[in-house]
């Protein structure tokens, strides 16, 4: 499997990631073990979690296998705080004190001294953003962190972290974890080209649409049975009426039509997309068994024609906004696409 630097930071991550949010709510621990195994042997090694995940279950679990694998050494471990862990208002957020108590507990779940990779889930409103990033890089001065991300941002909120961080000489921002598929593009907008030009690399959370891009939905049926839209119905008919869409549909079509042609699934048509994208240095799998990790592993075995990138490109296109984008490129020439279409057929 193939690995680049993550960003502009030391960190050497594979292309392919594994997102365990899973572990502790639809895998259980020896299911979580052997999805490790596998990934592991398959040359993977950025293993993303959180906190959150499970209110600490996932880490636990990553935590006892790499005690049982002493392989500490040869992954790159990630986390992130900001979230509840319990139903007390003050244990969340992203200010300093709760972030020590936070990471600690991260620490001790894992069994390990630091993380490669500490990221906030998202901006906390409550905080300035000035408390959080000087809070982070003085977890790189402990020795705890050695890089640090945020995730679910926007773009000005990226921006203005990053210019904190810049101005007071703190450790940067190396990545951003964003949800990035090809039902979800809108970071194309701001936060992409924001990340090109910054050198923040991309670690795009759910890269299959939440099972959309499996082909496991149909036009004329409601999900039921073992998916996530079947399992839990009050969450699975919200998002249901979200994707449930012509677009939706007539990019999934589009996907089918690719992976019946290649005789593949069509997971790995939506994999082979993202990981073309610009700034994207490991996109996260999240996957219920050994099972679906071996499909979307399968991915790295075959490229997708630039046709048929095209082709995606074209059917999943999120559009111009008519202002400021649009405005601008008629009254003014300017293509505010320029710099991310120089980059969007190299692999980065």
């Amino acid at each position: 499997m193939r690995h680049q630097n993550l960003g502009s930071s030391p960190l050497e991550v594979s292309v392919l990631g594994l997102g365990t949010m899973t572990f502790g709510h639809e895998a259980d621990e020896a299911t979580s073990r052997a999805i490790l195994d596998r990934y592991l042997d398959a040359g993977g090694t950025f293993i993303d979690t959180a906190d959150v995940y499970s209110r600490g279950v996932s880490e636990v679990f990553i935590g006892r296998w790499l005690a049982a694998r002493g392989v500490r050494d040869d992954v790159v471990i990630s986390t992130k705080g900001r979230f509840p862990m319990s139903d007390d208002p003050a244990d969340q957020g992203a200010g300093r004190a709760y972030l020590k108590k936070a990471l600690d507990a991260s620490l001790r779940r894992l069994g390990i001294d630091h993380v490669d990779l500490y990221q906030i889930h998202a901006w906390d409103a409550a905080v300035p953003i000035d408390e959080t990033m000087e809070t982070l890089s003085d977890f790189v001065e402990a020795g705890k962190v050695r890089c640090v991300g945020v995730s679910n941002f926007l773009a000005w909120q990226l921006e203005r972290a990053a210019q904190v961080c810049e101005t007071n000489g703190w450790s940067p921002i190396v990545s951003l974890q964003p949800q990035y598929n090809l039902l979800a593009r809108d970071i194309e907008l701001e936060l992409m080209p924001l990340c090109l030009d910054r050198g923040i690399g991309l670690l795009p959370w759910s890269p299959l649409g939440g099972g959309w891009l499996t082909g496991k939905y149909r036009r004329d049926s409601t999900p039921t049975g073992v998916s996530r839209l079947g399992e839990e119905p009050a969450r699975g008919l919200e998002a249901y009426g979200v994707r449930n869409t012509e677009r939706t549909w007539r990019i999934v079509d589009v996907v089918r039509a690719i992976a019946e042609r290649r005789e593949v699934a069509m997971s790995q048509v939506a994999i082979n997309w993202l990981r073309r994208r610009p700034m994207v240095n490991s996109l996260l799998l999240g996957v219920r068994t050994t099972a679906q990790l071996e499909e979307n592993l399968a991915a790295l075995e075959w490229d997708l024609t630039d046709e048929e990138v095209s082709r995606l490109n074209e059917i999943s296109a999120p559009g111009i906004p008519a202002y400021p984008q649009g405005f601008l490129e008629n009254e003014t020439g300017m293509n505010v696409w320029k710099k991310l279409q120089t980059r969007v057929a190299k692999p980065y």
